[in-house]
């Protein structure tokens, strides 16, 4: 490894997409029980977007820069023992700095490329795999044929979501905007596909018997809707409120269904964590890909240089899947 010097994507300020600009850092050097990964692709997701405009701090000694997920090649090995070699292929979640040509990460959160997945196609794997599992399935029994309400399943987080709960033997319901996403979730394998442009998801929801879990990205004035189309003892889970974060809340149905509501971050989540997660995956999820019962969704890829490019399509909601940069 003699390079010193990486092309890298930068924030020249808090704003839209087009603060982000084509830039040059030294190359990290890995610390004890990181790798450094020479970076094939990376993905694009809804925290990058968040830190762009400025309400998404990284960590306390982590990158600046953009980049959630990456995946490529290991090409340095901190001190301490390690699970990798150098040659590896891996796919690894971030705490930032994965819009670069190599970026320094926690061995414990890498894992490796699934059976029939291309290594640039794995990049878009991390986040969201290791958000819905952590938030829907670890440390909880989600016995199969349990009705699994998932909201916004044409994006990265719902099209992840409908596949590992079907491949789990839920029966997925989901929302999307259009005939045309609707027919791509029930394509990955959700049961119901309701546009909400044109019908009520509470009703639907309610006639298939009631949500057992409900995974929502809107927040506003679905969390009402959400605790009615639950049944009892369901958990909502709340991962972004693209609807509005401040609410009107009745408790008495929470308390008359005995729900559970929570939610969370990933990024500040500790790194023990965070592996515990990582060996889940791999032993319970990743083997789902190697009969395609679980596959990835790449909506487009896009040069490193086309970052802001990328942002704006994932603000416009003009994709299916996931958006990655090549590098």
């Amino acid at each position: 490894m003699t390079q010193t010097e990486m092309t890298v994507i930068e924030m020249r300020e808090p704003g839209g997409p087009e603060v982000l600009e084509t830039g040059t850092r030294p190359v990290p050097e890995p610390r004890e029980g990181e790798v450094l990964i020479k970076v094939t692709a990376a993905g694009i997701n809804g925290p990058d977007l968040v830190q762009r405009r400025g309400h998404y701090p990284p960590p306390e000694g982590a990158s600046d820069l953009l980049g959630l997920e990456v995946s490529g090649e290991v090409v340095g090995i901190g001190s301490g023992q390690s699970p990798w070699k150098l040659g590896d292929r891996v796919c690894a979640l971030t705490n930032g700095g994965g819009y670069a040509e190599y970026v320094a990460v926690d061995a414990r959160h890498c894992l490796p490329i699934p059976d029939g997945v291309s290594e640039q196609d794995a990049a878009g794997l991390p986040e969201t795999f290791f958000t819905v599992w952590s938030n829907v399935f670890h440390s909880h029994a989600v016995p199969a044929g349990s009705n699994f309400l998932v909201h916004g399943g044409a994006g990265g987080i719902g099209s992840t979501a409908i596949q590992i709960g079907a491949a789990l033997g839920l029966n997925v319901l989901t929302t999307a905007g259009s005939d045309e996403d609707c027919a791509f979730c029930r394509d990955i394998g959700a049961a119901t596909a309701i546009n909400f442009q044109i019908a009520d998801f509470v009703e639907v929801t309610r006639a298939a018997g009631g949500a057992d879990i409900v995974l929502d990205i809107i927040g506003g004035d679905y969390f009402a809707r959400n605790i009615k189309a639950c049944r009892h003892d369901a958990r909502i889970i709340q991962l972004a409120f693209n609807g509005g974060s401040k609410v009107e809340v009745n408790l008495m149905p929470i308390m008359l269904k005995r729900l559970s509501y929570t939610g969370s971050t990933l990024r500040t989540r500790p790194d023990t964590f965070k592996a515990e997660i990582a060996g889940e995956l791999t032993s319970q999820v990743w083997p789902f890909f190697a009969d395609g019962t679980i596959r990835t969704l790449t909506h487009t890829v896009l040069p490193l240089a086309d970052a802001a490019e990328g942002h704006r399509m994932m603000e416009a909601a003009r994709h299916r899947g996931k958006i990655l940069l090549s590098v």
